[in-house]
């Protein structure tokens, strides 16, 4: 099914002589990836089409990769095909011009919970977008090329969303893909040392973490990160983000949760969920969000949620842990 779902949207990508390319909200490596490593496919497979990503959203992790190109009038978007990737449903497509586009196409990793366009690729097994990408060029390899910078922006997708080839959703195909892109002679040591290298001060905070999070009798540790200590560190949303991993390898923890304060008028809280074993998806479900199966995203709005979330994830701990074995 996969390999008609393929043809059908290099099918259409050939039927436009404009596309426009669009991501999720709050964007991360792997939509960032895929959308920039598939414009660059396109320019470099057809050198006379016009390829954007438009998007009004920044990153400071992710700048190292480059800047996207300039907003365009409405009329742009008119006579356009629109591909949206990673992303799972409308209401989570960053540039809500989007809807402005002549068709639309999706190619996404995540639950299908909203099927839209007038074709889909939607592979829940694929560790990352940025997978699927590198498997459409590999379809059609003798028709598309792959350049350098593709194959940059595609590695960093498939390192930051598979946790460096540690997630669960790894398989022997993310690890194939990810030679076709080595094969590009990529900047491996300039990739990660733009990812991981931190600033003296968010290690000072990473230390000052351990002091704050706790774990719940069953085996949830989580942190809770305030506006306050986000000013007082000088931290950027995604480093905040990012104090999930400081969670990670605690033993007979099975679930991690971080919550941040995003600051808005709403006073929403930003949760990340994960978890090891176990699944995870179905409580951010109930709590505004969703993902997979052990990353997912929710919001919350107050402390009472804050706490139904973690006493929740506790209850699926406890039950996990007696109704499985060898979960150390």
């Amino acid at each position: 099914m996969s390999k008609q779902n393929m043809e059908q949207i290099l099918n259409k990508i050939k039927e436009y002589d404009r596309i426009m390319l669009f991501r999720h909200k709050r964007i991360d490596g792997d939509c960032t990836g895929a959308t920039k490593g598939l414009k660059e496919i396109l320019k470099a497979t057809y050198p006379t089409k016009e390829i954007y990503i438009i998007d009004d959203e920044r990153s400071d992790f992710l700048a190292f990769l480059g800047s996207d190109d300039a907003p365009a009038a409405d009329e742009v978007y008119a006579d356009a095909l629109g591909i949206v990737l990673d992303t799972a449903t409308t209401d989570r497509i960053s540039n809500g011009k989007y809807a402005l586009c002549k068709e639309l196409v999706k190619i996404d990793h995540h639950i299908d919970v909203e099927p839209y366009g007038v074709c889909s690729w939607v592979e829940e097994e694929s560790s990352s977008c940025c997978e699927m990408i590198v498997k459409f060029y590999d379809t059609f390899r003798n028709e598309l090329k792959l350049t350098r910078e593709a194959a940059t922006y595609l590695y960093v997708g498939m390192v930051t969303d598979s946790g460096r080839f540690r997630y669960r959703g790894v398989s022997g195909d993310t690890m194939r893909c990810a030679g076709i892109l080595l094969d590009q002679d990529i900047n491996t040591d300039w990739i990660f040392a733009n990812l991981y290298l931190e600033e003296f001060d968010n290690l000072k905070f990473r230390a000052h973490l351990y002091d704050l999070m706790k774990i719940t009798e069953n085996g949830v540790a989580y942190l809770y990160i305030s506006q306050e200590m986000q000013k007082q560190y000088n931290l950027s949303r995604e480093e905040a983000s990012a104090t999930i991993s400081a969670l990670d390898s605690i033993k007979g923890c099975l679930c991690w949760l971080a919550f941040i304060e995003n600051g808005d008028e709403e006073q929403s809280i930003r949760v990340r969920l994960r978890s090891r074993f176990m699944t995870i998806n179905t409580l951010a479900e109930k709590y505004r969000g969703g993902g997979h199966a052990c990353a997912s995203g929710a919001t919350v709005y107050n402390a009472d949620e804050v706490n139904a979330l973690v006493s929740e994830a506790d209850a699926m701990v406890k039950e996990y842990k007696e109704s499985h074995e060898g979960w150390l």
